[in-house]
């Protein structure tokens, strides 16, 4: 990619594909109805007020706000970075999955007040939290950026 905006598509796809699936999982389903998929998978539709594993959902309307200026800065300090390393591969793909996905769960947060869930898995009776394509992209993007720095070389001091 010669340009660091070339860069942005993904981070757009990843927008579309979360919107998309929340708007047509929303229309589809009520609150907490679920569609059995699989034994250890379920579709259901779940409103989380809080973060990542729904983390402070019941803060009291607070977190809205604060989650909300957290992926706005994090998206500046992103463009920054991508601006700056475009051409590291890895890293910028790491970095436009992470973007993708804030931005997404940020539409949610604006539009809704709170992020919308339906991916369900879960055995037995215990259930990992719900979660959705953002999450997906930001957890992505993480685990990209740690295997990044893992395969640079430790620069030695002298």
């Amino acid at each position: 990619m010669r340009n660091w905006w070339h860069w942005l598509a993904i981070s757009v796809a990843v927008i579309v594909l979360d919107q998309i699936t929340k708007q047509w999982v929303s229309q589809s389903l009520g609150l907490m109805d679920a569609i059995p998929v699989t034994p250890y998978f379920n579709l259901v539709l779940a409103h989380n007020a809080g973060a990542a594993f729904s983390f402070l959902a019941g803060a009291g309307g607070w977190q809205r706000g604060f989650f909300s200026l957290i992926a706005l800065v994090a998206a500046v300090v992103i463009v920054h970075l991508l601006r700056k390393h475009y051409g590291e591969k890895l890293f910028s793909l790491a970095l436009v999955l992470i973007l993708g996905g804030a931005l997404g769960n940020l539409i949610d947060r604006v539009l809704f007040g709170h992020v919308i869930d339906f991916l369900d898995f879960y055995v037995q009776a215990w259930h990992w939290p719900a979660f959705n394509v953002a999450d997906m992209a930001i957890t992505g993007g993480a685990g990209l950026l740690i295997w990044d720095s893992l395969k640079k070389p430790v620069k030695q001091e002298t």
